[in-house]
């Protein structure tokens, strides 16, 4: 029979890794009566773990929330999911940096001398590349979950991408971070319609708005409407191709921003855009189909240029020695 020490940290294992169980359940695991189970988890409660119990046909023991923070038991891979994901943790927020140092630093004296190596490792062979990063205040972060959790709505100042600043009013549904940037998904009172705000241009009011009845998500994919919206946000020139192919197969090819709409078994529309008219033309060859498009004056100009230059590879193709 395992030791009494040895017992308690399985019971916590156990505990910590499915919500709830049963006493019967629990003294079949550990090979001890029911009786034992309830005295050992009298010794978890003792310790500081708030273990929970409710009596009936459906009763059991749960591991609940506490004041302050009792140690935890991870396994090899836990831990170093852990150590590794703290390292990455303060990535877009600002004023987490220190606080996931100190956390990690606390972890990594305690972890095995093996886990030590698989982490040291890891690490010796990873490189960061550095990138364009749009750091937020985790408060303005947690403000914003909570808001999303309450059902209550926000009220806001927002920079637009023009520059031109505005009150809104919103009700909050998701938090995305994408890209290096945090965004909001959320309903435009005003607007009545679904907007994705970025939130390092969100400035908060308080108190909230009123609380909200939740919407259905729009097609159902919240997330991915913010892929949408943000993948099409930074389009300066916009054009509607009208497709030669499924649209099943140009969705196959196109990224999540470009909407495509099926007119027929052999027809589609594809939403497009680009930085320009001539990154928009060759981007349109990609699609691999005969198209049709409506856009700007100089699309046309941009296609012909591409066209020509084509023409005048297919044509020197041929007299290239092999």
């Amino acid at each position: 029979m395992i030791s009494t020490s040895a017992r308690l940290l399985r019971l916590l294992s156990m505990l910590q890794s499915q919500r709830d169980w049963s006493g019967a359940h629990l003294a079949e695991r550990l090979g001890v009566s029911t009786r034992t189970v309830r005295t050992d988890i009298e010794r978890l409660r003792g310790l500081g773990y708030p273990v929970e119990a409710t009596s009936g046909v459906g009763g059991g023991y749960r591991l609940g929330s506490a004041a302050d923070v009792p140690p935890l038991l991870l396994d090899d891979e836990e831990a170093l999911a852990v150590a590794i994901g703290l390292r990455t943790a303060a990535g877009g927020v600002t004023g987490f940096e220190e606080t996931a140092l100190r956390a990690l630093a606390k972890l990594e004296q305690t972890l095995p001398r093996r886990l030590q190596h698989r982490l040291d490792d890891l690490l010796d062979v990873t490189v960061t590349v550095p990138g364009p990063t749009t750091t937020v205040p985790v408060d303005v972060l947690t403000t914003i979950a909570d808001a999303v959790r309450r059902r209550e709505g926000l009220r806001f100042d927002y920079t637009g991408s023009d520059g031109a600043e505005g009150r809104r009013t919103a009700e909050p549904y998701r938090l995305v971070h994408a890209r290096e940037r945090w965004y909001l998904a959320a309903w435009d009172v005003d607007r009545r319609d679904w907007r994705t705000f970025r939130v390092d241009r969100m400035r908060l009011r308080v108190p909230n708005a009123r609380r909200f009845q939740p919407r259905e998500e729009p097609d159902g994919d919240l997330v991915g409407f913010v892929e949408r919206s943000i993948g099409s946000a930074t389009w300066r020139v916009r054009a509607r191709a009208h497709v030669k192919a499924p649209a099943a197969a140009i969705i196959a090819r196109v990224p999540p921003a470009v909407i495509v709409e099926e007119v027929d078994a052999e027809t589609c529309i594809a939403h497009v855009g680009s930085d320009s008219s001539a990154q928009l033309a060759l981007w349109l060859g990609l699609l691999d189909a005969d198209f049709t498009v409506d856009g700007p004056d100089d699309l046309a100009p941009a296609l012909q240029r591409v066209s020509d230059r084509y023409a005048r590879a297919a044509g020197a193709a041929g007299t290239l020695e092999t």
